[in-house]
């Protein structure tokens, strides 16, 4: 339906503060799909300013609960989306 490239997935998620917490309207974004590889186009003195003013979103709700586990616990999509105390080695070694 996109007749072209899209990206559907990347993670470390911007609301953690990965970097596409740091893309604003405007910026240009590198996509190499053959080398894997998308990268954004600013120069590293406005991303340390952009990183500098970045604040975590607030969620309603996530100081306890369910809503805090899944958030403090749950693994980003290339690990999993698991809770990060239930992925093991099949020797029952906790994965860092």
């Amino acid at each position: 339906t996109a007749f072209g490239t899209i990206v559907l997935h990347i993670s470390p998620e911007a609301a953690i503060g990965g970097p596409l917490a740091l893309v604003e309207n405007g910026d240009q974004i590198s996509l190499d799909v053959a080398a894997g590889r998308i990268e954004l186009l600013v120069r590293e003195s406005t991303l340390a300013e952009r990183r500098a003013r970045w604040r975590a979103p607030e969620v309603p709700g996530s100081d306890r609960g369910y809503l805090k586990l899944y958030l403090d616990q749950v693994l980003q999509a290339e690990d999993g989306c698991d809770f990060d105390f239930l992925k093991k080695y099949p020797g029952g070694q906790k994965i860092d």
